[in-house]
This record gives structure tokens, sequence and C-alpha cells, in this order.
């Protein structure tokens, strides 16, 4: 037996009937939950888990890990959770951040634990989200088919309204949907009702979704970039295209506003290769190239920016801000010239 038992075993004989005990207790409250690893591993002695019960130590203290049957649930330890299940442990204590016990045990899969609490009592339809759908989640077919003979509901939504079958086909688990198909009734927006059909119906329900949340999301940013640059803010703005551009990368017109943050900042470089990354996306555009042009100015590589005004130029020939820009650059250019001669 190790040291550690031998230490635990001296002190309850020592210290559990005396003026302390109470505060003893407490001592192997602590002990019980927070040298979990060493009573409830591969080759711990369950029989120290019996002993402290035995001893009076209560059976659902709780501490940050939940209760020890949230422990033993968590490690997949049916021994040890069988044990507790006898002491009458609470199997729908709910533990914040981690649910009840069985949800615990359904995450990692352990199939023994899941059906130890089932049998014992738990609740198979409780939840926000159903051990039901936890199970299709991570595609556990074990859990799956021991929750569905425990009398678990799997036509019962989430908070997104998508039924256990819709969960597992989301995550490619198609042998957990073979075994929901049977049991599940048909869902009307799902046209081919078969496993395939499900499969492929999840997948773009939930691109389709994805795409919607992204552009609301490049929306906000946009607009919170905008208010940026009315407050002068020029580096909140660009960071806030930096972010969209995060959901995205092709968009030219978020790379051509922050190209005119870095104009603001007089960061030449950035700016130049923001508006050659407009151009790239979108040839054809004017901005771009009025971009490449200001930016060629602040560096003040003159021929290069009458080059870029020019082919703005001829994108957009009504513009009068690309005329005076263009017009500007030629004057820097001419100037520029002269003073060369004059060195020389």
């Amino acid at each position: 037996m190790p040291s550690f038992m031998f230490l635990i075993m001296g002190l309850i004989q020592s210290k559990l009937t005396g003026k302390g005990s109470h505060h003893f207790i407490m001592l192997l409250q602590m002990v019980l939950l927070y040298h979990h690893k060493r009573f409830f591993s591969p080759s711990g002695d369950y029989k120290m888990v019996e002993l402290l019960l035995a001893k009076g130590v209560p059976v659902d203290p709780e501490s940050v890990g939940g209760t020890p049957l949230h422990v033993a649930a968590s490690h997949g330890h049916d021994e040890a959770m069988e044990i507790l299940l006898k002491n009458n442990a609470d199997y729908n204590k709910i533990a914040p951040g981690l649910g009840t016990p069985l949800f615990v045990a359904i995450n990692v899969s352990s199939v023994k634990c899941v059906k130890l609490l089932v049998e014992a009592g738990a609740d198979v339809n409780d939840g926000i989200v159903t051990p039901l759908a936890s199970a299709a989640d991570i595609g556990s077919t074990g859990c799956l088919k021991c929750l569905l003979e425990a009398g678990a509901d799997p036509n019962v939504p989430d908070a997104s309204g998508w039924m256990p079958i819709q969960i597992a086909a989301l995550k490619g688990a198609r042998e957990a949907v073979e075994i929901l198909f049977p049991v599940t009734s048909c869902i009307p927006t799902v046209h081919d009702w078969s496993i395939d059909g499900i499969i492929h119906h999840a997948k773009s329900v939930f691109t389709e979704e994805a795409e919607f949340r992204n552009v609301r999301t490049i929306t906000v940013l946009r607009s919170l970039a905008a208010n940026s640059i009315k407050r002068n803010d020029y580096v909140s703005a660009a960071k806030l295209y930096s972010v969209a551009m995060q959901h995205d990368p092709h968009d030219a017109t978020l790379f051509s506003n922050r190209s005119l943050c870095c104009l603001r900042l007089g960061d030449g470089q950035e700016a130049l290769q923001d508006a050659l990354a407009c151009r790239e996306m979108q040839p054809c555009w004017s901005k771009g190239c009025y971009r490449q042009g200001a930016a060629l100015m602040l560096l003040k590589d003159y021929g290069g920016a009458c080059d870029a005004f020019l082919d703005a130029a001829k994108l957009d020939p009504l513009s009068r801000e690309i005329e005076a820009a263009l017009r500007q650059a030629l004057n820097s250019l001419k100037v520029s010239h002269g003073v060369m001669k004059a060195a020389n």
C-alpha cells in the first residue's frame, strides 16, 4: 500500500474520534477531491474511497472539479463511480461549467460510466442541450446507444433548433447518424430524408449560416472603423479593418480603406502594400490605382505616382479628385527634376 494511504489511515485512527473530528472530516473531503488521481488511477485502491466514506466523509462535497462523482466521471473510473453511487451520490448534481456527472461522462466517451449513471436514475432528457445531443456532438456511438436504450428522446432540439441527428451529421459522424436515423422523426426542412441527404443538408445549412454571420461581423467592423476615421483615430480604424480582413481576406475595399489609414499615419510602405493588394484583387477599380499613387507620393516616388494616377484616370476619366492628384504628381516630378538638374 502506498505510504500516502498509510498516512491517511493513521490520521483516521488517531484523529477521527476526538475534539477536532469535524475539521478532520473537512480535511478528508479535500483529500477525496484533490487527490483523486491517486485514488482513481487504474491501479488505485478503491477501498480507500470506501474507507473514507465509511468514516463519515460526505459523498457530495463540491470543489472546482465538481463532486467526487464528477471527478470519477471525468476520468472514466467506473469502479469509483459504482462505490459513490452505492453511497447515494447525487447523480443529477449540477456543477458550474460542467453540468451533471452524466454530461461529464459523455464528454469523455465513458460508456461504462454513462451506463452506471442511467441505471442509477440519471435524467437522460435534461438540460438545454440534452445528453443525447452531447453524445451526437462528439460522435460517441456507444453513449448514443446507451442513452437511447435508457429512453432518451432523439426528437428534442438544442437551443439552436438542431436535432441530435443533425448535430451528428454536421460533425461527419456517419455511424452516429445511422444509429439515430431509425428513431428520429422526419424533419420537414430536410427534403432528402436519407443518411446522405441529412449529412448534406446539415453541412449546407451550417455553411449558409456561417456566411451570414460572417457578413454581419464584417458590416459591424466596417461601421466601427468608419466611426474611428471620423474621429481621426486611424490607428483603431486600421486595426478594425485588419480584423475584418481575417473574415474576408479577398475584399479589395478593406485593403483600400486600410491603405488610407496608413497614409494618414504617415506609413507609406504599408499604404503601398495594401494598395498593391487592392489593385491585384480589383484591377479595373480606379480607387486601388489612386491609393497606390497616394502612397508613392508619400514615398516621394513621383514618377511612379504619375503612372498610378494615370492608370486611375483611364479607369475613371471624369474624376476631378484623380485629375487633381495627377496634376500634383506631375508638378512634384517637374520640381524634383529641376532640383536634380540644379544640383548637377
